[in-house]
């Protein structure tokens, strides 16, 4: 199969149609079609279900599209090697990082990177997770910055690296004039009252919270949906509601007219972890130790605080 019709493929499949993968390779929709109909001539099957309203991969397309992806990052991690090998430095890192982290760990980690390498060239997008391990695959990612909060499961990583990065507490945040403000720790049973703030459901914070409140016994009530942590402390500052925050994003925000408190028994916690290829530049790892360097400074930072 020829490897150009296999990237015209995966944009095919990650953009959802002809015309929005043909916009993102600078194509003509004819061109990208006519790529299709050869790789499905040389596969001997139909890649593609297309029709009025429909588009979506068969099952034979989603099988080519896993190798797809894996052959595309084979040929990027040789070609890096072989410049690495004749002295040539890899001049592109792509990294790309959920909302959170993108603000507390990467800036920090990247203006380290650049003045190590100024030579290189780097690009961060904001991926949110379970996004961005395909990516990483086909090598339009270098490095994936992601997590798992408790009650949710980690998405497979075949024939990729997933690497812990940092342990994040996560602290029930309450208005700093809350009868709960003055103690130590809390209970879910003593917000059993309040209104919740939280990501509408099947978002994480929001499946950690139900999970912790079924196993106390306890009914929640979530008055406010909302999957930006800013808002969400905009909205405990002007009393309407407590919420469950990971430290790390509270490090970040001023700590006017809010206080966060553990809560009591085994704690919450979400992990955050780098996904990488195997074999990748040396750069890359370079990156990953950077990273794990900041993440231990902002460890020892919440224990000292």
């Amino acid at each position: 199969m020829d490897a150009n019709r296999l990237r015209v493929f995966v944009e095919i499949a990650r953009a959802g149609s002809v015309t929005a993968a043909a916009r993102r390779l600078s194509f003509t929709p004819p061109a990208v079609s006519q790529q299709l109909a050869k790789l499905e001539q040389e596969a001997g099957c139909v890649l593609v279900e297309r029709g009025r309203g429909v588009f979506r991969l068969t099952s034979a397309g989603q099988v080519l599209l896993e190798r797809a992806e894996r052959v595309l990052g084979e040929l990027r991690d040789a070609r890096s090697a072989v410049r690495e090998e004749a002295g040539a430095a890899t001049r592109r890192l792509a990294m790309g990082a959920f909302a959170s982290a993108a603000k507390t760990l990467v800036p920090a980690a990247l203006a380290t990177f650049t003045a190590a390498h100024p030579q290189v060239r780097l690009a961060l997008q904001d991926i949110e997770p379970p996004q961005g391990y395909d990516l990483v695959t086909s090598a339009d990612l270098d490095l994936l910055i992601t997590h798992r909060y408790p009650g949710t499961p980690l998405p497979a990583a075949s024939g990729l690296r997933r690497e812990p990065l940092l342990v994040d507490p996560l602290l029930v945040v309450l208005p700093e004039d809350h009868p709960a403000a003055d103690t130590n720790q809390v209970s879910l049973a003593d917000l059993a009252e309040d209104e919740w703030i939280c990501g509408a459901p099947g978002v994480f914070n929001r499946v950690t919270l139900e999970d912790a409140a079924d196993a106390a016994g306890v009914r929640l009530s979530v008055a406010f949906e909302t999957a930006d942590y800013e808002v969400t402390l905009a909205l405990v500052r002007a009393g309407l509601g407590v919420s469950l925050i990971p430290e790390t994003v509270l490090r970040e925000s001023p700590s006017v007219g809010w206080v966060a408190r553990p809560l009591e028994g085994p704690g919450l916690e979400r992990e955050i972890y780098a996904v990488r290829r195997p074999r990748p530049p040396q750069q890359v790892l370079e990156m990953v130790a950077i990273l794990r360097r900041s993440a231990r400074r902002a460890e020892l930072t919440a224990r000292t605080s």
